[in-house]
């Protein structure tokens, strides 16, 4: 495979060459890649704006995640930000730190993972910046999206009684990680070694290419449902609850049995004789929606496919708590693993 050296290009080059032929998919980007700012155009709507930094050795590893994935996987972590406000993303900006070890080709496989997520979520790509490093790749994302004024969902809303909902399953992204970080272990050992994945593809999937809820958020919108809480699981099940109730003032109780977990999560879990609910509580990298609705929402929640209800809020002074299967209450904790 030919390798372009990045200094032949120079960083404009480089722009032009990345950003070539980028098509505008959004009314609100008047202006996108090629002057000194994006010019974007939101009238009668809220905008909302997040930023995610990923960095070599810390969130990923090139060891074992191609770049193409890490590209897509980059712009979908923005997105479920977004999504989690219940709001649409519209535009991204890239930033890269580039060491001297990748060429343009490398940024190429990238950019191709980039632009296959903003093509399937309808976002544009409206600028960014690049810059040599001394120390691998850094990734820096900024997500612009809009949501009717009426229609946000912070962190803050839920109320004593209401339901907590949770979309997908949970607690396989990790198990994928620890697969992954299995397999390099032993390869590391015998570079004979090839690892063998079958009848694990789903928990490679989530670890190496999740996707954002934004089915649910149009499914929401649908059955006329806004919820009155909501965030993204990138943390944990159970750090993410946490937040809710310390922003909401309120307690929570979530039963175990209700959790949603995958054949192939609790298969990988008990072949590292780890507690599959723990996984599910702590795992982090699912990119679920966790969100709370009034009681009176009960039925129109639970007829939407790929919700589930997994317990209610309280009134704070009684806690936050997971129930058994032998009714047994456990204490919840902001104890998740962290981002791979």
């Amino acid at each position: 495979m030919n390798r372009t050296e990045i200094a032949s290009l120079g960083e404009f080059g480089l722009i032009r060459h990345l950003t070539d032929r980028l098509e505008i998919k959004n009314d609100s980007t008047l202006f996108g890649v090629g002057d000194d700012a994006a010019v974007l155009n939101y009238p009668h709507r809220q905008i909302l704006v997040a930023t995610d930094l990923l960095l070599e050795g810390v969130h990923f590893d090139l060891t074992y995640v191609p770049l193409k994935h890490l590209g897509y996987k980059s712009a979908i972590v923005n997105f479920s930000d977004i999504y989690a406000m219940n709001g649409l993303p519209k535009q991204i900006t890239v930033s890269l730190g580039i060491s001297k070890r990748f060429s343009v080709e490398d940024l190429d496989e990238f950019y191709s993972g980039l632009k296959l997520a903003c093509d399937i979520y309808g976002v544009d790509i409206v600028g960014g910046d690049t810059s040599a490093s001394l120390t691998g790749l850094t990734v820096s994302i900024t997500c612009i999206g809009e949501v009717d004024k009426e229609k946000a969902v912070y962190r803050n809303g839920a109320k004593d009684t209401d339901l907590i909902c949770v979309s997908g399953d949970l607690g396989a992204a990790y198990m994928g990680l620890q697969l992954l970080e299995r397999e390099k272990k032993v390869f590391s050992e015998d570079k004979q070694f090839a690892p063998d994945f079958s009848g694990k593809e789903y928990l490679l999937e989530r670890q190496l290419k999740p996707e954002a809820r934004k089915d649910i958020i149009e499914l929401l919108e649908q059955a006329g449902i806004v919820p009155t809480a909501m965030i993204d699981i990138s943390d944990g099940l159970s750090s993410e609850l946490l937040h809710i109730s310390k922003e909401s003032n309120t307690g929570c109780r979530i039963y175990e049995e209700r959790i949603p977990i995958d054949f192939q999560t609790a298969s990988m879990a008990e072949q590292f004789n780890m507690n599959v609910y723990t996984v599910a509580l702590n795992g982090g990298e699912d990119y679920e929606l966790l969100f709370t609705v009034p009681l009176s929402a009960h039925e129109q929640v639970e007829s939407i496919e790929g919700i589930h209800v997994i317990g209610h809020i309280t009134r704070p002074e009684l806690g936050n708590y997971l129930i058994g299967r032998d009714g047994g209450e456990v204490q919840l904790k902001a104890q998740g693993w962290g981002h791979s």
